[in-house]
């Protein structure tokens, strides 16, 4: 690296960047100042852009945060840390923040990564964005129908199930989707502001119908809490506020709503003569959803007796053969009732097809590509030759695309 370099970067960028990095790694300035062996200071102005750095500096504090120089003398966008606005917005003890930080930081990377490679292609994601719902004073069941209902009718849902919900938030409305690793009890992590739009991060090693639940749940908060991170998990409320509330309610709606599901439900009890066991599994296979959940919405709609989940977790009788303890997937199984249609690279679609479009007009580096898709240099090459057979069109079916391989 050379002076001519650094002489030609805005020192008041480089300085957020750094501070950026700085930050999450959890060293002080007075820290960063020793590794160059400056006074505190001296950190100070180099952060506020009113002090050049020296190369030398440069390499030794890309070392000590963990990053490389490149990213901080190539051309990306600046945006405002995730951490610090979860942090404003959201108590949890140590222990939970040490589990969901790294979740947090890599989100926080791959939305400003996927900023980058629009910039990069002068392709912006589309954002076909509805108005912030404000649906104040009224019953919080009503109010998640009506939002469910209304969404539905803008992306022409009409009332069957959403077989490729992930794709619809994603390619229909604009939405930047992850799915990544995190701790069991965490299912998904929400965040919005102007330059990058709504993000989330969903639970990659959830079960396809909770993944589903997640996003609509996560919909929810950017359809009617849009400047409100979230950070949701299990046990994190001891009395649950109105806005939660209404994103616990919204996913029934949405993925089950009233009008189609009363007529399958109807459909099915005429054909059988009553409602069975076989039809509930078969039903809640159809609309993408856990058992459960559509048993708690049908016991609502006064369908099913009360206590139906129970009775049915101790004893189930399927195909002539009968179940003791609930065992979901094993009596799916018996029904020939194949896993749910699902896309579980961790990248959006448009975020691959701007990697690999980059890629191949060698706008980006080999080595870019692979940090942008976070593998290895021979998993970056194998990935994009699937990628481009994809966008090609020699592979036909989203759903057979799998990136899976490699990442962690």
């Amino acid at each position: 690296m050379t002076n001519n370099i650094l002489d030609k970067i805005d020192t008041r960028r480089l300085g957020e960047l750094l501070q950026q990095a700085r930050n999450q790694c959890g060293m002080t300035q007075a820290d960063a100042a020793n590794v160059i062996d400056a006074a505190r200071t001296t950190m100070v102005a180099i952060e506020k852009g009113e002090r050049r750095l020296k190369p030398t500096e440069l390499i030794k504090l890309a070392r000590a945060y963990g990053r490389a120089v490149s990213d901080f003398v190539r051309p990306r966008p600046v945006i405002q840390p995730l951490e610090v606005q979860f942090r404003a917005a959201y108590r949890r003890n140590q222990v939970e923040e040490l589990q969901i930080e790294p979740v947090i930081r890599l989100l926080e990377e791959l939305c400003q990564n996927y900023l980058e490679l629009e910039e990069i292609m002068d392709a912006p994601l589309p954002r076909n964005y509805p108005r912030e719902y404000h649906l104040s004073g009224m019953p919080i069941e009503r109010a998640a129908e009506s939002i469910a209902v209304e969404e539905r009718q803008r992306l022409g849902l009409g009332d069957g199930p959403i077989p490729l919900l992930r794709d619809i938030l994603e390619q229909s409305v604009g939405l930047r989707i992850f799915y990544l690793k995190m701790p069991p009890k965490y299912s998904e992590l929400y965040s919005y502001d102007e330059q990058r739009g709504g993000c989330m991060a969903i639970n990659a090693d959830h079960p396809e119908e909770r993944r589903r639940w997640s996003l609509a749940h996560g919909y929810l908060h950017f359809l009617a809490h849009r400047r409100k991170p979230v950070l949701d998990f299990e046990g994190q409320y001891k009395r649950m506020p109105e806005s939660e509330r209404l994103a616990e309610a919204f996913p029934k709606y949405f993925l089950m709503p009233t009008s189609g599901l009363l007529k399958r439900f109807h459909y099915m009890s005429r054909a059988n003569g009553k409602f069975t066991p076989t039809n509930l599994f078969t039903l809640a296979h159809y609309y993408g959803v856990s058992v459960q959940a559509l048993i708690y919405r049908l016991e609502e709609m006064e369908l099913l007796p009360s206590g139906t989940w129970d009775r049915l977790s101790d004893r189930v009788s399927v195909s002539d053969r009968t179940y003791r303890g609930l065992k979901v997937r094993k009596v799916q199984e018996e029904l020939g009732l194949e896993e749910i249609p699902q896309r579980t690279d961790r990248m959006p679609v448009h975020y691959q097809h701007l990697a690999i479009e980059a890629f191949d007009q060698g706008l980006i580096t080999e080595g870019r590509f692979a940090n942008f898709l976070h593998v290895d240099r021979l998993e970056a090459r194998r990935l994009a030759e699937v990628l481009r057979e994809y966008s090609s069109g020699m592979v036909e079916e989203a759903t057979d695309l799998d990136l899976r391989q490699g990442q962690e």
